[in-house]
């Protein structure tokens, strides 16, 4: 396969070189990636200026931009050669339960399922960043058989792998998102009163069984399929019915 890799810690970050060695070894590769750390992200995309890729050598490119800006131009502008595969990461710290909404490196992948192409995003879940070599084998694992899938075309895999070495891991979990707390209160800048930095994320919430938390703290893999549609469609009769009220 022709794979294109991109993240939100930066073409330099360890992630996705790891990730890029591993999907080396059996497909063809080309990193197109932020020039620096876009973490939380989302899924911006920059309209208020032109981006310009840099190529940093025959494979590998950067642009100082967000991750789905990444994704779009590589699928959409300055490379010419077809893509069967985007894959994410890997992320430098977890990617679980709401924390989705705020990912760059997810947001990365669902751009390359809104352009046609199925996507993977895959994450290391700590913030210690010891074992990305677990991650990138097990990248390589779920990458070699994704063309066995039979993923309907909106899916998007949201992968979670413990910051473990490969032999202390349990196996895989399919799983669904679970949840946190409110994120912590924000915090004052010591130096300057006027200026606020955004707290830290809240503690888990929904984290039993099935949970993607759940997986990662007993040693699992979590995959998670995510869908697009954001519709709540068990409410729309309920939003009707009050809409018809107003006059």
């Amino acid at each position: 396969m022709r794979i294109l890799i991109s993240n939100d810690d930066g073409y330099l970050a360890e992630g996705i070189k790891v990730l890029t060695k591993y999907l080396s070894i059996d497909h063809q590769v080309v990193v197109v990636a932020p020039s620096e750390n876009k973490s939380a992200a989302s899924s911006s995309l920059t309209l208020d200026k032109p981006l310009k890729p840099t190529k940093i050598n025959a494979n590998t490119y950067s642009i100082d931009a967000t991750p789905s800006d990444c994704v779009h131009l590589a699928l959409c502008g300055f490379l010419k050669d077809k893509f069967d595969l985007v894959v994410t990461g890997i992320n430098f710290g977890p990617n679980l339960g709401d924390d989705v909404i705020y990912s760059g490196t997810v947001a990365g992948a669902i751009e390359g399922r809104f352009l046609g192409l199925p996507s993977v995003a895959f994450s290391l879940a700590s913030w210690q960043g010891e074992h990305f070599e677990t991650a990138g084998k097990v990248a390589q694992q779920i990458v070699n058989q994704i063309h066995t899938s039979q993923l309907s075309h909106d899916t998007v895999l949201n992968v979670n792998v413990p910051d473990v070495p490969i032999e202390q891991i349990k196996g895989f979990q399919t799983t669904r998102l679970g949840k946190r707390h409110m994120s912590e209160p924000s915090i004052q800048d010591k130096e300057d009163s006027s200026l606020y930095w955004i707290g830290e994320n809240g503690k888990e919430a929904d984290n039993g069984v099935g949970t993607d938390f759940h997986a990662i703290d007993n040693n699992y893999v979590s995959v998670t399929p995510l869908q697009i549609d954001l519709t709540k469609y068990n409410e729309i009769d309920t939003v009707s019915k009050w809409l018809s009220h107003i006059n």
